[in-house]
């Protein structure tokens, strides 16, 4: 948790689902009067300095950003960007880690764990808030589905390989988070809890990507119902979320696919409603084929907002 919250994560840790939920409804109201939507997304335009990536970044007005550099950059560098994200009020939302460090192919899964290491030390040191990968997975796709997924036996190895990166790498400004998936844990807010629990390190989080557990018409249809009791349970631990959409297709048996903000299902305005009370956490557009869709994609966002009466910093 952040440093100016008053309930240690441990403390946290020992609560009851419903003791999570009675702390974060306890904390909404104030959450919602500090607020200010956070948006983000990838920028196309080239830069080479800080003040060129700030431009860009304002130019398409995003209050929030992906890192602009790589962990090839000197400190000097990172500090450059860090210090004009803050002088601009741009957060700096995450650095990706994106790998398999549950792989069965063990040279893969070696050099998965290294990205993560790496990752997340860049994210420690621009300060962006969270370092985020998925948990990977036991088949031949990194990112697919297999039978082990989501066994007890793959819940002990990510909880292990979990704790290695975090310790290994000793964050002190950022939180390494899983993001939420369908087919690999974690796969419901309640797992992602029991993970939270599991894991049990200060500098572990959560990234919530409402899209990715839509994978049934129960869910599609209950969507809004889904947000809020992510929110609900998580809400304390959440330091970034994906902005996406998704649409169930009228074929047998079930044919779900993700699509870009305003052309599916997601309930946006209980999204937006349930993040504005959650003051600085950002959320990024992501997997859209071009910087045009992209800007379709944030009106659509911005234009739910509007009529919530919500605004973006």
């Amino acid at each position: 948790m952040d440093g100016g919250d008053a309930v240690s994560r441990r403390d946290l840790l020992g609560m009851s689902l419903a003791g999570m939920a009675s702390l974060y409804l306890g904390s909404r109201a104030s959450g919602a009067a500090r607020g200010g939507l956070r948006l983000g997304g990838p920028v196309f335009e080239k830069y080479q300095d800080p003040e060129g990536w700030v431009r860009a970044v304002r130019k398409l007005g995003y209050s929030a950003a992906y890192c602009p550099v790589g962990v090839e950059a000197a400190d000097e560098v990172v500090k450059a960007y860090e210090r004009a994200a803050q002088k601009a009020d741009i957060i700096i939302a995450e650095v990706g880690a994106w790998s398999n460090p549950i792989s069965p192919d063990e040279e893969k899964r070696k050099a998965a764990l290294e990205k993560c290491r790496q990752q997340l030390a860049l994210a420690d040191r621009i300060g962006a808030r969270c370092c985020v990968n998925i948990t990977g997975s036991r088949g031949t796709q990194w990112d697919g589905p297999a039978a082990e997924n989501l066994t007890e036996e793959t819940f002990d190895m990510i909880v292990e390989t979990t704790r290695g990166i975090i310790d290994d790498v000793k964050p002190t400004r950022t939180w390494f988070a899983l993001e939420t998936m369908p087919w690999a844990y974690p796969d419901s807010a309640d797992s992602y809890v029991r993970l939270i629990k599991a894991i049990d390190r200060e500098r572990f989080a959560a990234h919530l990507d409402p899209v990715n557990l839509v994978c049934s018409p129960q869910r599609y249809y209950g969507n809004g119902k889904l947000v809020v009791e992510c929110f609900e349970k998580l809400g304390p631990y959440i330091k970034s979320c994906h902005a996406k959409d998704i649409v169930l297709h009228p074929k047998l048996t079930t044919h779900l696919d993700e699509v870009r903000p305003g052309q599916g299902g997601l309930d946006y305005a209980t999204f937006l409603r349930e993040l504005n009370k959650l003051p600085g956490v950002p959320l990024m557009l992501e997997h859209l084929p071009s910087a045009e869709e992209y800007e379709q994609a944030a009106a659509h966002i911005r234009s739910v907002a509007r009529e919530l009466g919500l605004s973006f910093a």
